[in-house]
């Protein structure tokens, strides 16, 4: 299983600590407010600001939340001031790591963030170091309980999806940014509920670590990405062994 399939079902064994703290619904309200500013607070015509959305369905959040935070993004309620921020390295192993940031204090972000790569035995890069090693898609989770994987292939697939990978506990449908409104809209126009939907950077490749230390200092330096509060995301190439994985969760 690649880095991308790994962190991501990671993240979600630990959501539901994550939620209690508020942090989801934090992140996903700054997508929310930033895409609005961007593109306008129309999902129909702002595909970013429909993907943020369809993502904070997807864990439940009030409506009233949602619509403030477009409204805090199109300028008719008061909101602080973000800059979007992308920061490259390297983490244990050599493998390449990508943070989106959110910020509203970019030298508070930087220092965290370079202070993590330190600790961990990585390094942060220069911009465009390790960018060229992803891909940027749309990427959509599925439960995989009461799902016929061929029928959902042969819906993602019509509806415009490039590939349909089966997981553990659900399926990952891919598709290019520009058909991932589609995707989602014949599947949720088919009954299929949506567990997680968001535009990511996935890696053409990946790099296999199998030393324990090495492995576990990488998970940490994932784990205290994601958990700082200017963090929106954080991509990476790593492949850990199914086994070396489970004796390290």
């Amino acid at each position: 299983m690649s880095g991308h399939s790994k962190w991501s079902t990671i993240k979600r064994k630990k959501g539901a600590n994550d939620a209690k703290r508020g942090k989801i619904f934090t992140k996903l309200i700054k997508e929310i407010t930033i895409a609005a500013r961007m593109g306008g607070g129309d999902p129909e015509g702002n595909p970013r600001l429909r993907s943020a959305i369809t993502a904070a369905k997807a864990q439940n959040m009030p409506k009233d939340n949602i619509e403030r935070a477009i409204k805090k993004g199109t300028g008719d309620m008061e909101g602080v001031a973000y800059e979007e921020i992308l920061y490259e390295g390297y983490g244990p192993g050599g493998v390449a790591v990508l943070v989106e940031t959110m910020t509203d204090n970019k030298n508070r972000t930087v220092a965290d963030v370079r202070h993590f790569f330190a600790k961990s035995g990585g390094n942060l890069g220069e911009s465009g170091c390790v960018g060229w090693m992803f891909d940027k898609k749309g990427t959509i989770l599925v439960d995989r309980e009461g799902v016929d994987e061929d029928e959902l292939m042969d819906l993602a697939i019509e509806a415009g999806a490039e590939d349909v990978i089966e997981e553990e506990t659900s399926f990952q449908i891919l598709t290019e940014p520009e058909d991932f409104s589609e995707v989602v809209d014949a599947l949720e126009k088919s009954g299929i509920t949506i567990v997680e939907a968001s535009i990511s950077m996935v890696p053409k490749n990946t790099v296999e670590v199998t030393e324990e230390k090495k492995a576990r200092s990488l998970l940490k330096l994932l784990e205290n990405l994601e958990d700082h509060d200017d963090v929106q995301k954080v991509h990476a190439n790593f492949d850990i062994p199914d086994e070396l994985m489970e004796q390290l969760s």
